[in-house]
């Protein structure tokens, strides 16, 4: 054993601008000051140490959103990772304005499977060689096509369409890349957890991939996944949360021979502060606390959103705040632009953007009874209970049987009434479903044009949820049997 390296890989993902710390039974948890505190301490410890991010760094934060991206860089900087993938928020302020904050990184960004289309030039390296006592790692980063449905507007960007694809690039880089010298093989990929599982299963074992670090379905394992023989894992989301691998490599052998991994809590029991990232963070924190933390409203008690996949308080009380006294009859709420899990009962206005970052344009469309039918039975489809597709929460009015065992929806009716094939409603999606309308709602905006055409109704999503909690004091809402789902 005298030729073995142990090496610590440590992981974050998602970490969504979780940049301050929660208290929940008298205990602090997560924050970059006690994540940052917790890597140092490792890295104190032990002599081998990487720390990679597996993407979605950005949104969820005001301190992200008022500086569009740069003090999250500012602040991960500080974290001093060795790698980084993007995810598909990364590209929420375009993909220009990211190639810009690449530039203001102080670590390596790895992607293989963002390109320009008419020369399929990559927007990103693709792999890094990491060097540390003697090994070497190639980490290979890995993108969701998920970042295609925020980007529809920039018709120059592409990625690969399916997982075959992206694994023969895998392939690709490993035969052109994956030199004698190269130990170890890591693909930091931001595909969710179930697509990870099918990514290794088109791995060819000759390529010499030894681990997926996995991001995006914010999945908390218990222990790694093997499949083909590759480890999969991922740490949750957050940054009250850290994956740790310990390793341990046999140069005579080349090859690991021994994989532990582990999610390690980040509080104040593990994890010491930071001072030099507590004294960039509450550079950022006076800027926005002095614009954003005014009280908006108080809601009558606090309210939740645990599951994006089922109807939810906070999920019935935006839809309802939107089709509040609008011209259209029905709110499809994206349940992924609701970004916390619960809020209240005092909403501030940081609260209030946090809580819905993504604040866009919404636009008005007139479907049939048939078409609806069609919506709500894509919306409900098989891939929606994976966590893999774009979900909704539906305003008053709506309701919902669906047998998930027999994939009949049982009973669909509005305001009382059987929705009959020629009935006429007019519904409301957000600028990002709207471009997405027919991947997203399952039927093609070709065919709802004819029947009136789309218009948008607010240019600001928040203006309007801003102005309803200001007039709205007490606020409350209950999930009320809107959606049903019965096996």
């Amino acid at each position: 054993m005298n030729n073995v390296t142990k090496l610590t890989i440590l992981h974050s993902n998602d970490m969504h601008g979780d940049f301050l710390p929660t208290v929940k039974d008298g205990v602090e948890t997560g924050g970059l000051v006690r994540l940052s505190g917790y890597i140092n301490k490792i890295r104190e410890e032990r002599k081998n140490v990487l720390y990679l991010i597996a993407g979605d760094m950005f949104r969820g934060s005001v301190i992200d959103s008022e500086y569009q991206g740069l003090s999250t860089i500012d602040l991960v900087n500080n974290l001093r990772p060795n790698a980084a993938t993007i995810g598909n928020h990364e590209v929420d302020y375009g993909i220009a304005h990211l190639l810009f904050l690449e530039k203001c990184a102080r670590f390596p960004i790895v992607n293989a499977n963002l390109f320009v289309t008419m020369n399929n030039a990559r927007l990103f390296t693709p792999y890094i060689n990491l060097e540390i006592d003697g090994l070497r790692i190639l980490v290979i980063g890995i993108l969701t096509d998920e970042v295609l449905a925020s980007t529809k507007g920039e018709k120059i960007i592409g990625s690969f369409i399916d997982l075959k694809a992206a694994a023969k690039e895998v392939g690709i880089i490993c035969d052109n890349y994956r030199t004698v010298n190269t130990d170890m093989t890591v693909l930091l990929t931001h595909i969710g957890y179930e697509k990870d599982i099918e990514l290794a299963q088109h791995l060819d074992p000759e390529w010499g991939v030894n681990m997926i670090i996995g991001g995006h379905s914010h999945t908390f394992l218990e222990e790694a996944t093997y499949v083909n023989g590759v480890p999969i894992v991922q740490a949750g989301t957050g940054t009250g949360i850290i994956g740790k691998i310990d390793l341990q490599y046999d140069r005579d052998r080349r090859e690991i021979v021994d994989f532990k991994w582990k999610c390690e809590p980040v509080n104040e029991k593990t994890a010491p502060k930071d001072p030099l990232m507590e004294d960039l963070l509450e550079g950022y924190r006076t800027v926005t606390d002095g614009k954003y933390k005014r009280v908006v409203t108080r809601w009558a008690r606090k309210l939740t959103h645990p599951s994006r996949e089922q109807e939810t308080e906070m999920g019935n009380l935006y839809a309802d705040a939107m089709q509040f006294e609008s011209s259209f009859d029905i709110m499809l709420m994206g349940s992924g632009s609701i970004r916390k899990k619960e809020l209240g009962p005092i909403i501030e206005y940081q609260d209030m953007i946090e809580n819905t970052p993504f604040d866009d344009c919404v636009w008005m469309l007139k479907v049939t009874g048939a078409q609806w039918r069609r919506i709500v039975k894509h919306i409900l489809r098989d891939d929606a209970w994976k966590g893999e597709t774009e979900f909704y929460q539906f305003s008053t009015g709506v309701r919902i049987k669906y047998n998930k065992t027999t994939r009949v929806i049982e009973e669909l009716k509005f305001n009382g009434e059987d929705v009959t094939d020629d009935m006429e409603l007019k519904i409301a999606v957000q600028n990002y479903h709207y471009r997405n309308f027919d991947e997203f709602l399952g039927v093609p905006l070709e065919e709802v044009k004819k029947n009136m055409r789309p218009r948008v109704v607010a240019t600001s999503l928040n203006n309007i949820v801003e102005e309803f909690f200001m007039t709205h004091d007490g606020l409350d809402a209950h999930v009320e049997g809107r959606l049903e789902v019965v096996e």
